[in-house]
């Protein structure tokens, strides 16, 4: 029991020598302030993640008018003592937005024009200043918003360096609106803005952007990137250690792997695009838009939107085989149709199937029915359960 209770304690206290921190209150004139003197920092490709809409920004203008007390900002201090904003994003921006004072791409943003909200529907149309009187706030609210107390959180310089972006992870999984791949996105941009920005070159791959043909509010949330991951990682992954190592918990796999290849980019980034792109070549070339959709065998054709199941079939499949320099199928529809058929797909994205489950089964059948050097059916039949003889 000792002995137990000193490794924790010993575990407590290492841990907490990686984390330095710090925190008090500042007006949102002094923050706005340290943003205009270069000393509060939003990265460029954070901002990308800047996506309030008008009712949600202006509905954080009504809890300050209104003294509603706000969520922390966390921020991280830098080499030189600046701050980098860690969580807080999206408050931070709308409020410099409000004023007029914030820069995206280079660029100042107009100031934010309010909506209506269901305290203060007088905000509908009003701006921080504006030539009508009537459609600005007044010098005394101005005053209030300017003066109002934020609890700023601060990670300091002698933290460990992933610390900021560990800590922006947890705030962000505590109930919040960012969709996993958003807020692995922003860990990948803190390791590596330059992979960061290779990543979003592959997404927008024209034979990959059309063949898996996302919706716009996916894309939105950043789900072209995610797959462009899942591609990167699971494509080569050893099909021996499959379950061993995607059955626990396939999110953390993918943050920790994409991290990884992101702290060694540019090493393997030639080879991993070249292969990138062979493999969406081949399948534009086809499969085109359907490989991704259920197969209506009443039809004879493929339809719906894109699924999950199908790419981790076909694109990990093909991404392998394109890897392994090992000739692809000529009859990329065809061999998806047979698929269907066995309903192998309809098993694979039924209610309950975790994404794990489906990963271990679906990788090495794709490896299999994708290569030419194996004939569809062989592949099929050798992946199928057996069945049971009937009791006599």
């Amino acid at each position: 029991m000792t002995s137990a209770r000193s490794q924790i304690e010993t575990e407590v206290r290492h841990a907490r020598r990686t984390i330095s921190a710090d925190g008090y209150p500042m007006s949102v004139g002094e923050l706005t302030n340290l943003y205009r003197d270069g000393e509060l920092i939003i990265r460029p490709e954070f901002q990308r993640f800047y996506r309030w809409t008008s009712e949600q920004r202006s509905r954080l203008v009504e809890s300050l008018l209104l003294g509603i007390p706000l969520p922390s900002i966390f921020v991280a201090q830098g080499a030189g003592g600046t701050w980098e904003i860690v969580d807080g994003l999206q408050r931070i921006s709308t409020i410099l937005e409000l004023q007029g004072v914030l820069v995206q791409d280079g660029k100042k943003l107009p100031p934010l024009t309010l909506v209506g909200t269901k305290y203060l529907p007088a905000l509908e149309g009003r701006q921080w200043e504006h030539k009508d009187v009537g459609k600005s706030l007044t010098s005394a609210l101005r005053l209030d918003v300017k003066r109002t107390k934020l609890d700023v959180k601060i990670i300091k310089r002698d933290s460990s360096p992933d610390t900021k972006f560990d800590l922006f992870q947890r705030l962000n999984s505590y109930g919040s609106t960012l969709t996993a791949q958003e807020i692995r996105s922003a860990m990948l941009v803190g390791t590596s803005p330059d992979f960061f920005n290779w990543l979003e070159a592959l997404a927008r791959y024209p034979a990959f952007s059309e063949s898996v043909g996302l919706s716009e509010r996916l894309v939105a949330e950043r789900y072209d990137l995610e797959l462009a991951l899942r591609f990167l990682v699971l494509h080569r992954w050893p099909e021996d250690q499959l379950k061993q190592s995607l059955l626990r918990d396939f999110s953390s796999v993918l943050d920790r792997e994409s991290i990884s290849i992101a702290t060694r980019h540019p090493k393997d980034a030639k080879k991993l695009e070249r292969i990138f792109k062979s493999t969406f070549d081949y399948i534009g070339s086809h499969g085109a838009d359907d490989v991704f959709k259920r197969y209506d065998s009443k039809a004879a054709a493929f339809r719906g939107s894109f699924l999950n199941t199908a790419f981790e079939i076909f694109a990990l499949g093909a991404g392998y085989n394109v890897s392994k320099g090992i000739e692809l199928v000529d009859n990329l529809l065809e061999v998806a149709a047979e698929v269907w058929g066995t309903g192998k797909l309809q098993r694979g994205y039924a209610t309950g199937r975790s994404t794990e489950a489906r990963l271990v089964e679906f990788i090495p059948l794709g490896r299999q029915v994708t290569a030419l050097v194996t004939s569809p059916s062989q592949a099929l039949r050798r992946t199928a359960p057996r069945r049971r003889r009937p009791r006599s």
